[in-house]
């Protein structure tokens, strides 16, 4: 097979699947399963599919979650980091564009990083087939062959035969209502809308400038001359912030008269709610999906999952019940879409709950907070190992450190000295400080912050090695 670049697109929110994802932990780096998450489950799908180093898009927040669990799969790539989020179109073009720099023949595998998928060697045989249509200047997209009328998706009409390759697309249609859906499956040749995409990077760029110029131009200055930095390659701000936001479909695909489409009949499902879960989860035998610590009595056809505490019901049918460590979310099955009415709500209030997760990741390493009360907050830190914070201060809050596992250098003012288990610190307000983890494992310490202002943006950064300073 001709060489692939997969291009992983990883820029969703997720606000469906609240309260486990949040606008800065989105659903592709959520652990449903202990140890995994979409976002490694659709790498390791990649480098089984067409063996080549992907390039990752995501945004500025998720940046660290990407390179970390790349890291984990021991899996070389190119990180684009946008810097604002602006839709579908814009992080491919910046992924052609970059592919394009490096082989002008090649040839790109688009797919978001958030979709569950079963049927490898279905799935495999497709591919080739889109990827020769693609050899033939197509811009190809597949098709899932639809199994119920399904109102969630966009659908794919698809016209006559390329051949027995794939179909020219007929024409796009937009989420439809329940009848014509019902219309389409009868009918026969529609296709849901999968989102994944197989193209040359050349063709794709061709087009674009052709249909969406203002994207175009736009991503080739913020790419220009761009170099890599601490493995990741950044789109320069002023140009990529007037950029269009528009999806794919709606800048190149609807317009284009090179679309084709490919039928796959596999297993596929975007995991947009947590009714997708239900649909895809291993059930019991009263066809519940249970994942983590349950009791459930006399529960039916329910979603019920817990990532700390344990979750009981009685005589509980169709819900779904998620308990984070901070939130809980009970809701029915059949209005579980409803939940980013909730993450609305939560943003106009300046929730936390909307944001941040209980656990929270930086690029040294986690903290969570335990407690906070009135003029003080309770954390726990890991540090990873080779790890260090910023050299910083802060303004309003004094803290203490007490090390509970490993052992870490810190800096007090001109004092730089080790401390190890059972040792604490105190570091009054206005005074310079740092940890570093020197060793091969996690520091684990507890913070004991006390002020009269205890927000995150009360960090005066001096040096940092990731340079947020």
């Amino acid at each position: 097979m001709t060489k692939v670049v997969p291009v992983i697109l990883c820029g969703g929110a997720g606000t469906r699947l609240w309260p486990l994802s949040r606008a800065k932990y989105p659903k592709q780096f959520v652990e449903f399963e202990k140890g995994e998450n979409l976002f490694k489950t659709t790498v390791a799908r990649a480098r089984k599919l067409v063996h080549c180093k992907p390039i990752i898009v995501c945004n500025e927040a998720h940046k660290y979650y990407a390179q970390r669990n790349l890291n984990e799969l021991s899996q070389e790539s190119q990180i684009i980091v946008e810097p604002f989020s602006r839709n579908t179109a814009p992080a491919i073009a910046v992924g052609a564009l970059t592919a394009y720099e490096s082989d002008k023949d090649a040839i790109l595998f688009v797919m978001p990083s958030d979709h569950a998928i079963q049927g490898e060697e279905i799935f495999k045989r497709a591919l080739k087939q889109a990827v020769n249509l693609a050899e033939r200047n197509y811009l190809v997209t597949f098709g899932i062959t639809p199994n119920k009328p399904e109102t969630g998706y966009g659908y794919i009409q698809g016209g006559d035969s390329i051949d027995n390759l794939g179909f020219k697309v007929e024409k796009f249609i937009e989420k439809p209502k329940r009848e014509n859906a019902e219309g389409m499956i009868n009918q026969g040749g529609y296709y849901w809308n999968s989102g994944m995409f197989v193209f040359k990077a050349r063709v794709f760029l061709e087009e674009i400038k052709q249909f969406n110029p203002s994207i175009y131009n736009c991503c080739y200055e913020a790419m220009e001359g761009i170099t890599e930095n601490n493995g990741f390659i950044s789109p320069k701000n002023e140009y990529y912030e007037m950029c269009p936001s528009d999806s794919i479909d709606y800048s190149v695909m609807e317009k284009t008269k090179k679309a084709a489409v490919v039928p796959l009949n596999i297993m596929w499902n975007d995991l947009g709610s947590w009714s997708s879960f239900h649909k895809v989860g291993k059930k019991d035998e009263n066809g519940n999906v249970r994942v983590g610590d349950t009791l459930l009595l006399e529960t039916t056809g329910s979603y019920i999952h817990s990532t700390n505490q344990i979750i009981a019901t009685i005589g509980m049918r169709d819900v779904a019940v998620v308990a984070d460590k901070d939130a809980v979310l009970v809701s029915s099955l059949n209005r579980v879409q409803e939940v980013k009415t909730i993450v609305k709500y939560l943003k106009e209030k300046k929730r936390n709950e909307a944001n941040l997760p209980p656990v929270v990741h930086r690029p040294w390493g986690t903290y969570e907070s335990l407690a906070r009360g009135e003029c003080y907050q309770t954390k726990r830190i890991i540090v990873f190992p080779g790890q260090c914070l910023s050299l910083q201060l802060h303004h309003h809050r004094s803290e203490h450190w007490t090390i509970v596992k490993g052992t870490a250098e810190i800096t007090l003012g001109d004092s730089v000295r080790e401390y190890s288990k059972n040792q604490s610190i105190y570091i009054p307000v206005e005074t310079i400080h740092r940890l570093k983890n020197n060793t091969s494992d996690n520091v684990i310490l507890i913070e004991v912050q006390c002020g009269d202002y205890l927000g995150e943006d009360d960090i005066v950064r001096l040096e940092d090695i990731y340079n947020r300073a």
